[in-house]
């Protein structure tokens, strides 16, 4: 990584208002050749994972010979129009959460969701609404962050669970820790009460894997939390995650977004792309381990995980 910068969002709206970036309006520049430009700016979420996708793609860009700096945009609203108007350069999304985003955004906030658990169908709808921005997404890896439910341990052993169809198949009434939008969102008590036939009894509006909904359920107030797939703290609490074996969950899956003029070349897809070939939700999650429970810098954790993978010199 050759620097790293946090971003305002007075800043960035300065910037993207400057820009000539493609619009909507100016449907040539969407067809125009992919652009190359050598430095290029790499936005992260700020958060955990997106920090730690961002020093893995700055680092094989770096390899094959681009200078890259690293931004911290912490608001989706700021750093998608900052990518379309190419101020940022790539970022690391969600395959399902930003087609639904950019749906929204483009059809309106009403629009019907075209994100599901259909990897090859998210993807279309993605593409197709992220190329007259003038973006253009990458293919996906294996990695996936999506919403999981977890049980502890000792739950799952008394009660042969391994999947959360067998705790459907259980009977057993389950009160659930997650935020309060639970009720209503399909992914969450009306997926698994008609997907699974789980017997939901109320949520507890602890939030979506928090420290109060894990550790209500460790201590058996609750007896099963809304989380994601890369939480790296299961273990701490004694808890395991159940199979979305019937695929409720929508395909979260990482995904290179990039700003077609300035890093649509075929060089940088290649760069990208070697990391679709080796990291799994279980190297993301291990990966948060080591930053969150560790205090490693995103910066070494990518490194070495890089040079284990034989990715990186």
């Amino acid at each position: 990584m050759r620097g790293r910068t946090a971003i305002t969002a007075a800043g960035l709206l300065a910037l993207t208002a400057c820009s000539t970036g493609p619009s909507l309006e100016n449907r040539g520049a969407v067809t125009a050749s992919p652009g190359d430009s050598h430095h290029l700016t790499i936005g992260t979420a700020g958060f955990t994972e997106s920090d730690l996708l961002a020093q893995l793609y700055a680092q094989l860009l770096n390899q094959a010979g681009y200078k890259t700096s690293i931004i911290t945009v912490a608001n989706r609203e700021l750093y998608e129009p900052a990518l379309e108007a190419g101020q940022i350069d790539v970022v690391p999304e969600y395959a399902a959460t930003l087609a639904d985003w950019l749906n929204a955004k483009t059809h309106g906030a009403d629009a019907k969701p075209v994100g599901s658990p259909d990897l090859d169908a998210t993807m279309k709808a993605l593409r197709n609404l992220a190329a007259p921005r003038g973006l253009t997404v990458l293919p996906p890896g294996r990695a996936v962050d999506q919403n999981a439910f977890a049980v502890t341990a000792d739950y799952a052993r008394r009660h042969h669970l391994k999947t959360l169809s067998d705790l459907g198949a259980s009977k057993l009434k389950v009160r659930l820790a997650a935020g309060d939008e639970c009720v209503q969102r399909p992914y969450c008590e009306p997926g698994l009460r008609k997907v699974y036939g789980i017997d939901i009894t109320g949520v507890d509006p602890k939030g979506v894997g928090t420290t109060q909904a894990k550790r209500a359920v460790q201590d058996g107030r609750d007896q099963m939390v809304l989380t994601t797939s890369t939480d790296a703290t299961l273990d701490r609490f004694g808890l395991v995650l159940l199979a979305d074996d019937k695929h409720l969950q929508n395909a979260d899956h990482v995904v290179p977004v990039v700003n077609r003029a300035r890093a649509g070349s075929a060089g940088v897809a290649k760069a990208l792309g070697r990391l679709n070939d080796v990291l799994t939700t279980a190297d993301l999650a291990d990966m948060n381990r080591q930053v969150d429970s560790w205090r490693r810098l995103p910066a070494d954790v990518a490194r070495t995980y890089l040079q284990d993978k034989g990715l990186l010199k």
